[in-house]
């Protein structure tokens, strides 16, 4: 049997990371334990809701967030609360697949036109890298709002 992948993000605001990632790859927030969302109702209030019922004080609601795939198909996001501030380069980075199966002018135009999407929601633009073939369709390197480097592949 094989194990299932968890990618988690240290951050120092997990639910603002949390809403960025979930506009970049439309993913969703899982509901709390035991809890049946109603269609429609929003996943974060009914955590808020939770959180409160149990106790947790108001100042440590923020310490993680999560997001689930809706197909189910790819691995879930944990963000978690960390105090320090990210001070290297990511040895291990999300690629986004924002153009498969596209090559040439046609790919570098369909990773702008999300990069120009991402930029909007909050990450910023850090390098293109142009079509080298054979060896690479050309990508871009981009950063989230709290500066984990990703790529638009």
């Amino acid at each position: 049997m094989s194990a299932t992948v968890q990618i988690t993000f240290d951050a120092h605001d997990p639910r603002a990371l949390s809403l960025f990632w979930k506009d970049v790859l439309g993913y969703v927030h899982p509901g709390p334990p035991g809890i049946e969302l109603a269609d429609g109702e929003d996943p974060l209030v009914a955590w808020d809701d939770f959180l409160a019922r149990s106790g947790v004080p108001a100042d440590q609601r923020n310490q993680a967030s999560a997001l689930e795939d809706p197909d189910g198909a790819g691995p879930r996001l944990f963000f978690q609360q960390v105090p320090e501030d990210k001070v290297a380069k990511n040895r291990v980075h999300l690629d986004v697949r924002a153009a498969p199966g596209v090559s040439g002018a046609e790919r570098m135009a369909a990773l702008e036109a999300e990069a120009e999407r991402l930029v909007a929601l909050g990450a910023a633009r850090l390098v293109r890298h142009e079509p080298e073939p054979p060896m690479s369709d050309g990508f871009l390197v981009m950063a989230d709002p709290e500066g984990n480097e990703f790529c638009l592949d």
